[in-house]
């Protein structure tokens, strides 16, 4: 069983791979001056960079955990989330309003998807 990690760093990685799925460290923003519509579809971009990194896509995610600051943001996250996600292969998500490391971040989205 190979386990291979993305990026690792001195508290974790961006990406573990094992056998045919990857998991996904928390991904979140840099331009915290965007509003959660530009926020999520920032995050979202980096999501694909990733799965494409070790040989996967969108079309491929399993489950998705999206966790807002404020469930005001909602609708804004969603409009990013709708607009990305392929047609026929939604994952199983979940969304949760969270208090996050950074107040300046309005979203965070963790997946994890097959190879």
């Amino acid at each position: 069983m190979d386990i291979e990690r993305f990026d690792v760093g001195p508290r974790l990685c961006e990406m573990v791979k094992h056998n045919h799925t990857l998991y996904l460290a928390g991904q979140v923003p840099e331009d915290t001056t965007l509003d959660a519509k530009g926020q999520t579809a920032q995050v979202l971009d980096y999501i694909d960079t990733l799965l494409a990194r070790a040989g996967s896509d969108k079309t491929r995610i399993l489950s998705a955990q999206i966790f807002l600051s404020d469930l005001a943001d909602y609708d804004g996250m969603n409009a990013a989330w709708d607009a990305w996600v392929p047609v026929g292969h939604p994952p199983a998500r979940a969304t949760v309003q969270a208090k996050l490391a950074n107040p300046a971040w309005k979203v965070e989205i963790v997946v994890v998807a097959a190879v």
